[in-house]
């Protein structure tokens, strides 16, 4: 009789850990997307580079996420995601595997979602949708913005002290019936004896209208170097939209930027994109883009070779400039399926007064072609 018992409750003690099991799910994804380039200025000669670089578009990545059903309507949700250099095979970040992702969360269709770990800027996720010609909607997944490429560089102005993800981030987002989406983030800094150093604060919201977008954030970083009380103030905000036409998206935005820099001064950032996607029926689309980084007071790197991206702590810099980076470019797509695409694609920037690129090697402008072939599993 006792050993029935006990084996009743063995059964049952599985059958719990199967209907578990049921209500949970984990999913093993990826992306990879390979560039062939040619660029010119690649040295202080002038000479043209041309080879195989990080991906243009997106960051080659392999992932898992898993939702678990709690009851109710609450999910406990996570993400790990890993990203590689297609050319090679290693790591994107040496000695970081997932440097894409790595949070933990809860979801409710009530109170919406929070995740705390490393994850993209608040800001980040709700300027993606008009920060270049290949955002889209907002929602409670994260997006935005080319991998490397000259046009990649506005999303520097939706950043954070530890660049255009969060480390230690706590990020809430909601999803309303309206079409509202609204989020708060907050980035932990992890220094003892000086809690504000490398913290970031964001808020950010928007609206998914029936053919338009609009989103707009305020983001503020105390930025250090992680040792000390000493801290620089960035500040930052960004609006902007898209609407859609049948065949047409059209997207514009604006950027505003502040960074304390020490003795250097204050630096003044205003930045302007717009930009356009035309979908035909058909295998094609085609996006064409433009913007201006104007910067006032910029510190240049320690090198005095390029103008920080905004965030960026100043605090090694002995030098400023101030100038433009403009930025026209387009591209092409050509969809195999649903998952793999075929594209063509090409930039010219151009720099003015003393707006510096350390990729132009002092030059004052650049020209970039690619083509490749991006796949998702």
């Amino acid at each position: 009789m006792k050993k029935s018992l006990l084996a009743l409750a063995a059964l049952a003690t599985l059958g719990s850990v199967n209907a578990a099991y049921a209500q949970s799910n984990v999913t093993v994804y990826g992306l990879i997307d390979a560039t062939i380039s040619t660029v010119n200025h690649a040295d202080s000669n002038g000479d043209r580079l041309t080879g195989v670089p990080v991906a243009w578009f997106s960051g080659n990545r392999i992932g898992f996420r898993g939702a678990e059903d709690l009851g109710g309507g609450l999910k406990a949700i996570f993400k790990l995601e890993a990203e590689f250099v297609v050319g090679t095979g290693e790591m994107d970040t040496p000695g970081v595997l997932f440097n894409r992702d790595s949070w933990v969360g809860l979801q409710d269709k009530t109170f919406g979602q929070i995740t705390l770990g490393r994850q993209n800027t608040l800001a980040r996720d709700f300027s993606q949708v008009y920060g270049d010609a290949y955002g889209s909607k907002l929602g409670l997944e994260e997006g935005g913005f080319t991998n490397n490429n000259n046009f990649k560089q506005m999303i520097f102005y939706s950043g954070s002290a530890t660049g255009t993800r969060y480390d230690r981030g706590l990020v809430w987002k909601k999803v309303f019936d309206n079409g509202v989406v609204a989020g708060l983030g907050y980035q932990f800094g992890n220094v003892a004896g000086a809690f504000s150093n490398n913290t970031t604060k964001s808020a950010a919201i928007g609206y998914n209208g029936s053919n338009f977008i609009v989103s707009g954030f305020v983001n503020q970083a105390d930025v250090g170097n992680g040792l000390t009380s000493s801290t620089e103030k960035h500040k930052s905000f960004g609006l902007g939209g898209s609407y859609i036409f049948d065949l047409v998206r059209l997207n514009a935005g604006y950027f505003h930027y502040t960074a304390e820099q020490g003795a250097l001064g204050q630096r003044k950032d205003d930045a302007y994109t717009v930009s356009a996607k035309f979908t035909p029926q058909g295998s094609f689309d085609y996006e064409l883009g433009y913007q201006v980084m104007k910067a006032q007071n910029a510190a240049y790197n320690a090198a005095g070779t390029s103008t920080l991206n905004a965030y960026a702590d100043a605090s090694g810099s002995t030098a400023t400039g101030s100038g433009k980076k403009k930025t026209l470019y387009g591209s092409t797509f050509y969809h195999l399926s649903k998952r793999t695409e075929l594209y063509v694609a090409a930039d010219y920037m151009k720099l003015d007064d003393g707006y510096r690129v350390g990729s132009a090697n002092g030059f004052k402008n650049q020209t970039e072609f690619a083509m490749g072939m991006r796949t998702r599993f």
